[in-house]
């Protein structure tokens, strides 16, 4: 009887799934009353759906019309939300003449009061990257979670086991640090077979992986980043997606990825975006080509696409009450789209910033896609933020090589030089080190006080300050990149490990200085207006140090860069047009009384912030 009632079931399951019109998804899953943009456009996937016309009566509401592809198991529903509209749930009926075959309650929920001016980061912020799985672990039961990959700590390029418990639980941490900022690598869910922990491959763009936790514990740790005064950045993936994305199952439309199921590599030359000269073939080859073998490309030309991907940024900004985003190998998406989107997202939220990944080492390729700056080709970007790799990549060489005339710290010089390539310099985002590059301490050599004279430059230059999550306690890896290792375990985030980085316990003198100092530094830089608020005036490098100036009217704070590998003193009478007869400073990280009125000491590799 037992059996035979389970074949049943079973049997009863199978054709409700295969139902005709039965309707499997709709996206986004919910929307608000009283946003900027009255329009919004639904995916319908169902089993023929497309052969349905939907309707609705719901005050304020209507539908403005109806778009379908090729396959017909997708419909696509515009609809007008007017100023009228009040929060509810509406019927959203499938019909095929006056019949209803199908139907779906859809919520609109009220928008939170001051949603559209909240406030986003910038350069008072400073920023702490870390990486979900490899951060903190609220405990082993979601390790798995139903998805193809679970956890391995023993291997590198396996997934950890960190998630929304075990970060939310080091919030405090984080502040305490000195940081008003988080930004975590992508948490939404990646069902690949293997290397799925960096979050890159998304097969859900509106589920966070369950590994992690769920849509609502996101929303609460936000939450709860927000009453520590800290605001979350979300890591946006607009390129492309992993293989096992539900879409690949059943694509929207024939168009709907580039090269459709095949796989065609980028050529991966950044160049493409705006060379004169460059030949379509591999203009295409760069924008259309997959990131890696296991991340389809989107083709955002398609404008079903480029709307479902707007509409998703702007719905998880609202439902977890964003402070910003990251978006993802940008220069590789669709240049007209990636305005679009950019707009779109500015026309919802004035004040948001938006910061998007050009990873070139050169400054006139991150600039021009910088927001103000106009370009040869005639295209005007519209991203506010771009990440500084310049500054990033050339720092750790520059402290590293021996001084020439055109090696060493001449080298940093000239890149901040290069600012006038920019639209607005104090809107990049300048770094030590992030979860694509090894780790500093690495880059020089396994130098600590070059890691502290790296860490003091990305933290007083102009710009925007990110820090990546055990910097702060010297977490080591090769010095060729190696990502599954430089992305470590943060200390502590595990029960049972022997060093705790949160608490304290079983770091190394070495790493409890180097804690210590980032703790000074960052909760320093958040009451220094020259630094946050002020310009830039420096000095060519001479004798081992490179000596800068930020300054605002107010306060004065002097930065000397110095990589001797010996005592030296700095004369400062060189410096006297920006000290202004001023007598005393204060050395920031040791809370020292400084004489500016004499030669100033530099002990072997140290750099100085000195304030007044």
């Amino acid at each position: 009887m037992k059996v035979l009632f389970a074949i049943t079931a079973w049997l009863a399951a199978s054709l409700a799934v295969a139902a005709p019109h039965s309707i499997r998804r709709v996206e986004p899953p919910n929307w608000w009353t009283g946003m900027a943009g009255s329009s919004l456009q639904l995916m319908v996937h169902g089993d023929r759906i497309a052969e349905l016309a939907p309707t609705l009566a719901y005050p304020g509401v209507r539908i403005t019309g109806v778009e379908r592809t090729d396959n017909p198991n997708y419909l696509f529903v515009n609809l007008d939300i007017g100023k009228d509209a009040h929060p509810g749930e509406l019927d959203l009926q499938f019909r095929r003449g006056q019949q209803t075959v199908t139907s779906h309650r859809y919520r609109l929920a009220p928008r939170r009061a001051g949603s559209a001016q909240r406030a986003s980061f910038g350069a008072a912020d400073a920023i702490y990257l870390l990486m979900p799985d490899r951060f903190a672990s609220g405990g082993a039961a979601n390790d798995q979670a139903g998805m193809r990959e679970g956890a391995n700590r023993a291997d590198p390029v396996k997934r950890h086991g960190g998630d929304l418990a075990g970060m939310r639980a080091r919030l405090d941490y984080i502040r305490d640090l000195g940081f008003t900022m988080v930004w975590p690598t992508p948490l939404l869910e990646n069902d690949q077979p293997s290397y799925s922990y960096h979050g890159y491959s998304l097969t859900d763009y509106y589920r966070i992986d369950p590994r992690f936790g769920s849509n609502a514990e996101f929303r609460d740790y936000v939450a709860a980043a927000n009453a520590r005064g800290i605001g979350v950045i979300k890591d946006i993936v607009l390129n492309h997606i992993g293989t096992k994305h539900w879409w690949m199952r059943d694509l929207p439309a024939r168009d709907w990825i580039n090269h459709g199921n095949s796989f065609v590599p980028t050529n991966n030359q950044h160049t493409m975006a705006q060379d004169i000269h460059a030949a379509p073939e591999e203009r295409a080859r760069f924008f259309d080509g997959w990131f890696v073998e296991t991340m389809p490309d989107l083709n955002q030309r398609n404008p079903l696409v480029a709307r479902y991907l707007i509409q998703n940024t702007l719905w998880w900004i609202e439902y977890a009450n964003l402070s910003g985003i990251r978006e993802d190998t940008y220069s590789y998406s669709d240049k007209d789209f990636l305005n679009e989107w950019n707009r779109a997202v500015a026309a919802e939220y004035p004040h948001m910033n938006v910061v998007g990944e050009e990873m070139d080492a050169r400054p006139h390729m991150v600039a021009y896609w910088q927001k103000g700056v106009v370009n040869r080709d005639g295209y005007r970007s519209e991203l506010p933020t771009v990440m500084d790799f310049p500054l990033s990549d050339t720092a750790p060489e520059a402290l590293t090589e021996p001084e020439t005339s055109t090696r060493g710290l001449i080298r940093i010089y000239e890149i901040i030089a290069a600012d006038y390539l920019y639209a607005d310099p104090m809107r990049l985002m300048v770094f030590p080190d992030n979860h694509d590059r090894p780790r500093i301490l690495a880059q020089v050599d396994n130098d600590v006080d070059l890691a502290k004279t790296n860490v003091i430059l990305m933290a007083t230059t102009r710009g925007i300050p990110q820090v990546f999550y055990g910097t702060e306690v010297l977490i080591k890896s090769p010095k060729q990149r190696d990502d599954g290792v430089l992305r470590a375990d943060m200390p502590g985030g595990w029960e049972g490990d022997k060093v705790d980085a949160f608490s304290g316990a079983g770091l190394s003198p070495q790493q409890r200085d180097m804690q210590r100092f980032v703790r000074t530094l960052f909760n320093w830089r958040k009451t220094s207006p020259a630094v946050t608020q002020g310009k830039l005036t420096h000095y060519l490098p001479r004798d081992g140090s490179y000596v800068y100036f930020r300054h605002d009217g107010r306060q004065t704070v002097m930065v000397v860069l110095n990589k001797n590998a010996g005592e030296t003193t700095l004369d400062l009478a060189r410096f006297s047009g920006m000290i202004k007869g001023a007598r005393r400073a204060t050395n920031v990280l040791t809370g020292e009384a400084v004489d500016l009125g004499a030669p100033l000491r530099l002990p072997a590799r140290t750099s100085l912030v000195l304030a007044w």
